[in-house]
């Protein structure tokens, strides 16, 4: 295959569909079948839901990763029908909740689930269902009390204002984007519009049509997420060395985008560190180093967290950080000291979090590959020599869990996933112009083997975390692409023997 014509017509993609490209969401599909019946495409969504019912009755990926989508999608069957998916939908639900003992670290889990168990028992099914263990609706009946009485919510809540059933004056007191959506979420946009008439309805109405046109129906979770997709998809290809020739307006909308608190991922979201220290780590690769000061809005001290309020922690994000002050280090000597003291405390803190596996874990992805590619990465070219343990650590974890068609993954092989082992196993290697270890060599071989086999997929398993779970396509298809790129350069300069 040719690498760099595929990365051509990847970044083509990105032009031509400049909100992004993003799975469909159980979740967010089954808010509009409740929320915005009136809308183009209700028996499509209807008839996705039916389709992407598992035997048992649930929706979604194992280890409570169900539970959202689940109830999302009962609630709408119950409320539109068809009575047998919905009913088989409360068996599961009636079976899950008791046994549900940590829930996922989603976005707005905490609201999302209360709320949507309420829905359900109100429609009268029986015994009420039970709130998951350790869960109770105090939050969200604060969230609602403060929306109802006319205060705009933080920006971040936008995302998930389906949750707080909304009334006139929580209406009121919202605006959507200019492109007309709320909160980067088609749930938050149609629970917005409600059924009053509002200023700037008919812009959210046509964003929604947009949206839906372009799905056949079914929604994703979050879109637009411009800034997002094209980050990540510069920022893979350029640190695997694809050659790829990138339109100057993308990379300059991408430097236009980053501000002074930073950049979100998309119209309609708060900014955050993960998108800004992405964005700006791929200006740096591609030429266009500019200071990270606005990273430093995200210090919190012990950590940088992805937005101001964030309840958890995430390890991915502080990886990705690093990366964007390490590269400005590297595209400007003359400002390298400037940031020391933040490199050499975020590569100690991501050393501190590594499992005694030799993985890490991560609150944005299910995957433990993608954090542990994530951290890897940061510690080989931005870290130092004294982190080499933490990398073989990982790489070694890595070896360990290959399976037995060549492929990687949590739950069975993906694409996405063995590209990120494959790229743990080698990238070290090749920032470094050193020859491939055979043990390396070999499990890369079967991962590629494994990647020719599959071939170029239209979709793949979302396993990216947000109110569902999710598949940004072009940043997994960047992600397989560098994995194939490493693996052949490097059987071309001789580091790996083919």
């Amino acid at each position: 295959m040719n690498i760099a014509q595929e990365a051509d017509a990847l970044i083509a993609t990105l032009m031509a569909t400049p909100w992004g490209q993003v799975s469909a969401s159980i979740y967010e599909t089954g808010r509009l079948v409740t929320l915005a019946p009136w809308l183009a495409g209700h028996e499509e969504r209807i008839d996705y839901l039916v389709r992407t019912q598992r035997p048992d009755g649930a929706w979604g990926a194992p280890d409570g990763y169900c539970v959202v989508p689940t109830l999302s999608a009962t609630e709408a069957l119950l409320t539109a029908g068809p009575a047998e998916p919905a009913r088989k939908g409360l068996e599961a639900l009636r079976w899950q909740l008791p046994r549900v003992t940590d829930l996922p670290d989603m976005p707005a889990a905490d609201l999302i689930v209360p709320a949507l168990i309420a829905l359900i028992n109100a429609h009268g099914v029986g015994e009420p269902l039970p709130l998951p263990p350790g869960l109770d609706s105090s939050r969200i009946e604060r969230v609602r009390r403060a929306v109802s009485s006319g205060a705009r919510p933080p920006e971040k809540l936008l995302h998930a204002l389906e949750v707080a059933g909304l009334t006139s004056g929580g209406r009121h007191s919202i605006r959507p984007t200019a492109i007309g959506t709320v909160g980067a979420s088609p749930a938050a946009t149609a629970a917005w519009l409600g059924s009053g008439a509002l200023p700037d309805a008919d812009s959210a109405r046509m964003h929604l049509e947009a949206v839906v046109t372009r799905y056949g129906g079914p929604v994703p979770v979050g879109l637009p997420i411009t800034v997002f997709e094209r980050g990540w998809v510069l920022s893979w290809l350029a640190r695997a060395s694809v050659p790829v020739r990138v339109p100057p307006e993308m990379v300059a909308d991408l430097r236009a985008a980053i501000g002074p608190s930073g950049t979100p991922a998309g119209p309609g979201l708060p900014a955050d560190a993960d998108t800004t220290s992405v964005a700006l780590h791929a200006l740096a690769l591609h030429g266009m180093a500019r200071d990270p000061a606005s990273l430093l809005a995200f210090d919190a001290g012990g950590h940088f967290c992805t937005w101001q309020g964030e309840d958890g922690f995430s390890i991915s994000v502080n990886a990705h950080v690093l990366d964007a002050f390490g590269a400005y280090a590297a595209s400007r000597p003359d400002r390298a000291e400037a940031y020391a003291e933040v490199r050499e405390r975020l590569a100690r803190l991501l050393a501190e979090h590594q499992r005694p596996d030799g993985s890490w874990d991560d609150r944005w992805h299910a995957s433990p590959y993608y954090a542990t590619l994530s951290c890897v990465l940061s510690l080989s070219e931005y870290g130092g020599p004294g982190f080499a343990p933490a990398v073989a650590r990982a790489r070694a974890w890595v070896l360990s869990t290959q399976r037995p068609d060549g492929s990687w993954g949590r739950w069975s092989g993906t694409p996405e996933e063995t590209a990120y082992a494959m790229q743990l196993l080698l990238m070290p290697e090749a920032m470094r112009e050193r020859e491939v270890e055979e043990e390396h060599r070999q499990a890369a071989a079967r991962g590629y083997a494994y990647l020719q086999e599959t071939g170029e997929m239209s979709d793949y398993p979302p396993l990216w975390h947000d109110k569902d779970l999710y598949t940004p396509l072009a940043v997994v298809r960047a992600a397989i692409l560098a994995a194939q790129h490493v693996y052949i350069r490097l059987a071309l300069t001789g580091q790996i023997r083919m």
